[in-house]
């Protein structure tokens, strides 16, 4: 974000409050690593100190910690939460991630410039993969984040730029909102390609989510593989070519969200 980070020697106690930057650094320098919020289930059987969530974070777990750098993230993480931490002295690196592009180089930009790491095996072969101009689009799709109430992927996402670079237009892409609020029977009346329904943050399952869909044909996804920007990027890759090769063409002169 612009903000300097001054420190002394390369951080040996780490703390992360993004669950992507979390399992993207137990993978790569585990060493580093002391704590990590609730959210932080990747890779499994971490074994570090938990502080509390993204949104709520235990300041004062975080300060028992002392931790060399803290790691967040600007959608994930509070302004107040991490002001809070640098008045207590505290270093706190914070990753702004609204496209693909993005990601990669805030990834490498972490393990070069922040943890003074090399560049890991997964984030070479990530930006490899993703590389090149955009495909053309094959389907069209809506993503809900959320239910009770419908929440959708709007603008300016991760998870959205990820889609158009894999061949899948997000119906919402034009809307004013990052997260608009809407509802199934607005999303049937689109015509779309597909709904797809991921597991997180709201755990959409095949009993819970695709029967209020009406027209729309629904596929369940891998919420980590759409919206984590770290080791899981080169398996998204993969997994959403196989999805993108079974979804039609769009049909000419579908009304589309804007």
């Amino acid at each position: 974000m612009g903000t300097p980070v001054r420190l002394p020697r390369p951080p040996r106690r780490v703390v992360s409050l993004v669950p992507s930057l979390t399992e993207a650094v137990a993978g790569s320098v585990p060493e580093v690593l002391v704590g990590a919020t609730l959210w932080c289930t990747r890779p499994a059987g971490l074994d570090v100190a938990r502080v509390r969530g993204t949104k709520n974070p235990d300041r004062a777990a975080i300060s028992r910690l002392r931790p060399d750098l803290v790691i967040a993230n600007k959608e994930e993480n509070r302004e107040l939460d991490v002001a809070r931490l640098r008045a207590a002295g505290i270093p706190v690196w914070v990753t702004v991630v609204e496209t693909l592009p993005q990601a990669l180089d805030s990834l490498g930009r972490l393990f070069t410039e922040a943890l003074s790491a090399p560049v890991p095996g997964w984030l070479a072969t990530a930006r490899s993969l993703w590389s090149g101009p955009l495909p053309p689009v094959a389907a069209t799709v809506a993503v809900p984040v959320w239910r009770d109430p419908w929440m959708v992927v709007g603008r300016s996402t991760f998870a959205g730029d990820l889609l158009r670079r894999a061949g899948l237009a997000n119906a919402f892409a034009g809307h004013p909102d990052r997260y608009p609020h809407t509802g199934p029977e607005e999303i049937d009346r689109l015509g779309l390609d597909a709904v797809l329904l991921p597991d997180e943050p709201y755990v959409f399952t095949a009993e819970d989510g695709p029967e209020v869909f009406a027209r729309t044909p629904t596929r369940l996804v891998s919420g980590r593989l759409l919206t984590w920007y770290g080791p899981s990027l080169p398996r998204a890759r993969t997994t959403l070519a196989d999805l993108v090769s079974t979804l039609g063409p769009p049909t000419s002169g579908r009304p589309r969200a804007g």
